[in-house]
């Protein structure tokens, strides 16, 4: 069982999620490397609050897209909400300003501030992001290294969130322009087009010819539970989670402790086969005496993750 069969799948977006210190990071590093290494233009994107893709390629990445030195066809990115939250400005700021000073009359920088407080918009920009990078045909694949568990299901969330307040806005404008006695209000374009924008990035993320989700979790308690919770939450959002890759699996134990570590690992796994066995892909992922660092060390985890 392996991460091969997606190779000839045609999605345009991998995500890698799960619990806070799993190997997400370096598990997607691996992805990214693998599918630059079959000649797809490969962008892999960490917005993680804490990303370490710049440990994992040893290399200065931050929040500009930069070549991984020595391998062809592979950008990387690390975007954290501030940056997020910058861009998201700098893109919509003069819409959103022109079309509210015909209503107010408030500061540049007030207007862009209060605007950016609506639920869900940092979510939004970066789905936004994704699918940009995939329509303009800049990149075949976009590898996405997301931040820990809950905040994954967050950036899901909250873009129905998003619309449901779009939904709403359009009579609170009404009765503005109706107070203030206004001809139209252009607020009420503006809104339309970040709905279908909502709608558009949902949509894609949804489709499973689009994009693939890959959870990463480790045999223990707290691992597989918040594993199990994931799926559950997925399927509520329409999204099926198809691989499983269990991390840091003691294989040939050489010492009583090891022994000890793998009994305790067997009942999670056979937890996670029991429940999901017949349906997902439950990959087992050994625990390597090293550290995974480096295009050489992640040459090694690709033969697991991406056997022949």
């Amino acid at each position: 069982m392996s991460l091969s069969e997606l190779d000839g799948s045609g999605k345009r977006v991998l995500m890698f999620g799960g619990k806070g210190g799993v190997g997400k990071t370096t598990c997607s590093a691996t992805a990214a490397l693998h599918y630059a290494s079959l000649g797809r233009k490969t962008l892999i994107i960490s917005s993680d609050l804490t990303p370490s893709l710049s440990d994992i390629f040893e290399m200065e990445i931050g929040p500009k897209e930069k070549a991984v030195q020595g391998v062809e066809n592979l950008d990387a990115l690390e975007i954290g909400p501030d940056e997020v939250m910058k861009r998201w400005k700098k893109k919509f700021g003069p819409e959103i300003y022109e079309a509210a000073s015909s209503m107010i009359n408030m500061e540049y920088d007030e207007v862009i501030e209060y605007v950016a407080m609506a639920p869900g918009i940092q979510e939004e920009f970066m789905l936004d992001y994704v699918l940009e990078r995939v329509k303009d045909g800049s990149y075949d694949l976009i590898v996405w290294d997301t931040a820990p568990a809950g905040d994954t299901l967050r950036l899901l969330e909250l873009p129905y969130k998003f619309m449901e307040h779009l939904r709403t806005a359009p009579k609170v404008y009404m009765r503005v322009r109706d107070a203030l006695k206004l001809k139209k209000v252009p607020f009420l374009e503006l809104i339309e087009s970040w709905k279908d924008l909502a709608e558009e990035v949902t949509s894609f993320m949804r489709d499973p010819t689009n994009t693939e989700f890959v959870l990463v979790t480790i045999p223990e308690g707290l691992g597989v539970y918040q594993a199990k919770r994931l799926v559950k939450e997925f399927q509520r959002f329409g999204l099926d989670i198809r691989y499983i890759l269990v991390n840091n699996v003691i294989q040939n134990p050489d010492s009583d402790f090891n022994r000890q570590r793998m009994e305790m690992q067997c009942p999670y796994i056979q937890m996670l086969r029991d429940e999901y066995g017949d349906d997902r892909e439950i990959i087992k992922v050994p625990l390597f005496p090293y550290e995974i660092k480096g295009v050489q060390r992640l040459r090694e985890l690709e033969q697991v993750l991406f056997p022949g």
